[in-house]
């Protein structure tokens, strides 16, 4: 890997679907190096994703601290020891203090299934279809303090079909975040993007609203 490329650090708790879409571009055209994936549950499937790839992984289990503290300091830790560009939280499942954020100031991002600000938070596919929306999505945010409520970097839209559940919303939803974070992660590393007075800055020009990508043709 050339050294002009960006360190990526992954977050996951699970699965680590997005963290594969991440490994399969990582092995292509996307100028970036995961150099590490740190889980915060030892039995994560994604753990095994990033193994076969190659990828150095840590565990640390929230489980074994009293504090959230204790456990933010050992995540730091562990992130600065990959030396990171960026951090990416891919279905990370645990609220990060303020401190632990504002360490990474403009270098963490997130991906969220939802088309923010609606539907923060935890299970944004039922609230979606309770909510009667005719459009769902994915969204990938700075993470700062707030929430799920850092600036937008883009978004991608999801009609949702007639006789739609929970579970295949959350499925269709995801192939697109298969799409978007890879996306934004390039854009990253390209250097194109930053925040900008609690904005998003691309290209040296304030987004007046979240860049919205198409699914490519298949």
């Amino acid at each position: 890997m050339s050294e002009k490329q960006l360190r990526v650090v992954v977050l996951i708790s699970g699965r680590g679907s997005n963290l594969q879409s991440l490994i399969k571009r990582a092995a292509g055209d996307l100028p970036a190096e995961i150099v590490g994936v740190i889980s915060n549950r030892p039995r994560a499937a994604g753990l095994a994703r990033a193994d076969k790839a190659g990828i150095p992984t840590v565990v640390i289990d929230h489980a074994d601290f009293e504090s959230r503290a204790g456990f933010e300091a050992a995540l730091q830790a562990a992130i600065d020891n990959f030396e990171p560009g960026l951090v990416v939280l891919a279905g990370f499942m645990r609220k990060l203090g303020d401190d632990f954020v504002a360490h990474y100031p403009g270098r963490m991002i997130n991906i969220h299934p939802s088309l923010l600000p609606a539907f923060r938070g935890l299970d944004t596919h039922e609230r979606a279809l309770e909510a009667g929306v005719k459009e769902h999505g994915c969204s990938v945010h700075f993470v700062t303090e707030k929430l799920d409520g850092g600036p937008i970097i883009a978004q991608m839209r999801v009609r949702v079909e007639d006789g739609d559940d929970p579970e295949a919303l959350a499925a269709r939803v995801l192939t697109y975040e298969h799409e978007l974070l890879p996306a934004v992660v390039h854009w990253f590393a390209e250097g194109r993007l930053r925040i900008n007075d609690g904005g998003v800055e691309m290209d040296g020009m304030t987004l007046m609203a979240p860049a919205l990508l198409e699914m490519e043709a298949r």
